[in-house]
């Protein structure tokens, strides 16, 4: 089998792809409904910069261009091939451009690993040849690349060149599906953007997904990375790239699709049946401030929004509408994607007042009625003059806007200078009425940074992403000197961690505790003598625990006793519990019987750890009973965490009133659950290959500390490769 990707290949060797000096179009073709010719055709009618080859045996000139027998015939340098041939074809084809020290291609042909074994061993062919010769490779099983800088349309799908080509660009868009990316390319020029690279990677059988991604952060034409994702080859590469991009303030946007349980498994732990890939797809999106689009429609939006060179200070929105009704609708819209519709302080609704009409509306959604629309426009700033000198305003969204302004009109400018030189973000959004949704001086809103968006892209959800990406950007950079999370050398467990075994709790406490995890004090009886002798020694009231490795779940075994008080307790609890496993499972292993103190009261709450297929070690956390078993009041994220990660998953539960202290109870103490999140992220990142699951819980949590009162820990059976799932 070949090796994996090398990931030591620079961004840089895929300049080649995006801004070639020269291309030639293997299977180039007169015929005017042959892909050949639609890719000739495609290159004049962008009117790429560079030369162009067409190559076919049988021809001489295609389109007006001189065409050669074989690529190793042109007398010039190749940057870039494109391949309009037959996948039998391929390969033969490839040779001749490594001959001619072709420095990059795109493979259009099916017909690979898409189809079975016999084509993923032709693709590991091709990609050796690809490797040894220095080529990189997009495809096979794909519609190609666009660079509209340079008018290289390296595609033969011709719906690329029937949008119209806008002023508004910046973007940069990546897809695992070719006829959707195409889709989404058309729909963002008919919607007044153009992406100025689009990139379909097919089968990634040389160039992957997040080789795009690391291109396009160091493309300074693009300021949005956008893609469409199935599934992640190497999230670790995903996550380092992201951090790139968010000190480069390049936000990537991606349509993740597959929100079922797919990749979810029966498990032992809770964390395991709980787990499912899109859970931990979310978590990690979150963790590296990728943002989710939830359609098409969010990366287009989002992107207009942050092309206006100015980022969202808080939450707190203010709607102005001449439609009441739309008012209240988007005020509902904000809130349920979690902006704030807030309350006007009495000194901005008496400022706006003095300028509104007695009929209209000075609250929160600010009603201007449809006067506004028809005989009195100036309404439209009335209000604003006011709201951008109130500190508490951080956004103001306007559900009309009037369409009698035209780009001189002195309203027009008098409210894009009043919007320039505030620092709130303001936009427009429009009700999506055919021949009137864009109001006739959108382009010179748009040109000063004033984004106007119809309605049908749903503005309010993209905008509710960008505030999200704002809160996590400023973060991140109030964060630059975080402090390493590792505070524990990795410690040597080969001698626990057995192949294919499920720890008893002794076990798994034994590890915890070399990861300063704290846990109760505990001492193994094999009779009921000795459980009497380490009672007496622990203090009463204990707790016993059958400890073996076959009953991972020991209350529905009968194979736990609590709040144990004296001496004649601990005797009929010891040999309860004995004949209750003999009757659960007559063949089980047994260690013995633990004896561990009883925990007083407290907050109890769940941590685990789980070795997902793609992402590797994956933690949750949970408020424990029956938040976890019936609400599943869950959070995830890919380890390793740092502390903030551990503290964003804490925040991010339901029940987090609970653990700050509700009906008079003192808060727990937060810090200390956020220590057993990154001890356990160190744990099972040091031992990733061999730890398969882990579950602490109860983890009970007080205002003064934190105790593990039960472990549950699966080995796997071999070291695991990553796979890709969706």
């Amino acid at each position: 089998m070949l090796e994996e990707k090398q990931t030591n290949q620079s961004y840089e060797t895929l300049e080649p792809l995006f801004n070639p000096r020269s291309v030639a179009i293997l299977g180039a073709s007169g015929n005017k409904n042959k892909l050949g010719n639609l890719q000739v055709k495609a290159l004049l009618d962008g009117q790429f910069t560079g030369e162009i080859y067409p190559i076919n045996s049988n021809s001489t000139e295609i389109e007006g261009l001189t065409c050669y027998k074989s690529i190793v015939d042109i007398p010039n340098e190749v940057d870039l091939a494109i391949f309009c041939i037959g996948s039998a074809q391929v390969q033969k084809g490839l040779e001749e451009c490594a001959r001619k020290k072709v420095k990059a291609a795109v493979i259009f042909a099916a017909g690979f690993s898409e189809t079975g074994d016999e084509g993923v061993k032709q693709e590991n062919v091709l990609r050796e040849i690809a490797r040894e010769n220095g080529i990189r490779l997009i495809g096979p099983n794909c519609v190609g690349l666009v660079n509209l800088s340079n008018g290289l349309i390296g595609t033969f799908s011709p719906a690329i060149l029937s949008v119209p080509l806008n002023e508004q660009k910046g973007v940069g868009y990546v897809s695992q599906s070719g006829a959707f990316g195409v889709l989404t390319f058309m729909a963002a020029a008919q919607n007044g953007l153009s992406f100025n690279s689009f990139v379909s990677v097919g089968n990634e059988m040389e160039t992957e997904f997040a080789d795009i991604i690391e291109y396009m952060i160091h493309d300074p034409k693009i300021k949005v990375i956008s893609g469409y994702l199935e599934g992640a080859k190497k999230p670790e590469i995903l996550r380092g790239l992201a951090k790139e991009a968010l000190d480069k303030k390049k936000p990537i946007i991606v349509m993740k699709t597959g929100r079922s349980l797919a990749g979810s498994k029966a498990a032992a732990s809770h964390t395991g049946s709980l787990a499912g890939s899109d859970k931990i797809y979310d978590a990690f999106f979150k963790q590296t401030g990728i943002i989710r689009a939830d359609d098409y429609e969010d990366i287009i939006s989002f992107s207009k929004l942050f092309l206006s060179n100015k980022l969202p200070n808080g939450r707190n929105t203010v709607i102005i509408t001449s439609s009441g009704g739309r008012g209240i609708n988007e005020a509902d819209r904000c809130e349920s994607y979690g902006l704030k519709i807030i309350q006007l302080s009495k000194q901005t609704m008496t400022e706006i007042k003095r300028t509104m009409p007695n009929f209209a509306s000075v609250s929160n959604p600010i009603d201007l009625t449809a006067a506004a629309s028809v005989s009195n426009p100036e309404l439209f700033i009335a209000p604003l003059r006011a709201l951008v000198e109130d500190p508490d305003v951080d956004n103001i969204i306007f559900t009309e806007f009037p369409h009698n302004w035209s780009a001189e009109h002195p309203l027009l400018l008098e409210f894009i200078d009043i919007c320039s030189r505030s620092n709130k973000f303001i936009f427009i959004t429009t009700f999506p009425l055919e021949g009137m949704s864009l109001p006739p001086g959108t382009t010179e809103l748009v040109q000063n940074g004033i984004p106007v968006i119809p309605g049908h892209l749903n503005p309010i959800r993209g905008f509710a992403k960008l505030v999200e990406y704002s809160e996590y950007y400023r973060k991140t950079q109030l964060e630059k000197t975080v402090e390493s999370s590792r505070k524990i050398q990795k410690q040597s467990l080969q001698n626990l961690l057995q192949p294919g075994t499920t720890l008893s709790e002794l076990q798994a406490s034994e590890i915890l505790d070399r990861y300063h995890i704290p846990t109760t004090k505990r001492l193994l009886a094999v009779s009921a003598v000795e459980a009497i002798h380490h009672a007496n020694h622990i203090g009463y009231p204990v707790v016993l625990k059958i400890d073996s490795s076959d009953i991972p779940h020991k209350t529905e075994a009968g194979a736990i006793r609590l709040n144990i008080k004296n001496d004649q307790e601990v005797r009929e609890a010891f040999l309860e519990i004995n004949r209750n496993v003999l009757n659960y499972k007559s063949d089980a292993k047994v260690n013995g019987i633990s004896v561990q103190e009883m925990l007083p009261v407290g907050v109890e709450v769940i941590i685990g750890a789980n070795n997902d297929p793609v992402f590797g070690p994956v933690i949750m956390f949970g408020l424990g009973g029956i938040f976890v078993e019936i609400y599943k009041d869950i959070s995830f994220r890919v380890a390793p965490l740092t502390r903030e990660d551990a503290k964003s998953m804490i925040e991010e539960i339901k029940g987090i009133e609970i653990l700050k202290g509700s009906r008079g109870k003192a808060s727990v103490n937060i810090e200390s659950i956020i220590d057993v999140l990154v001890n356990v992220s160190d744990l099972v990142t040091d031992h990733s290959d061999s730890i398969e699951e882990l579950d602490i819980n109860p983890l009970i949590v007080y205002e003064d500390g934190i105790k593990a009162a039960d472990a549950m820990l699966v080995v796997a059976n071999k070291v695991k490769e990553k796979t890709t799932i969706s």
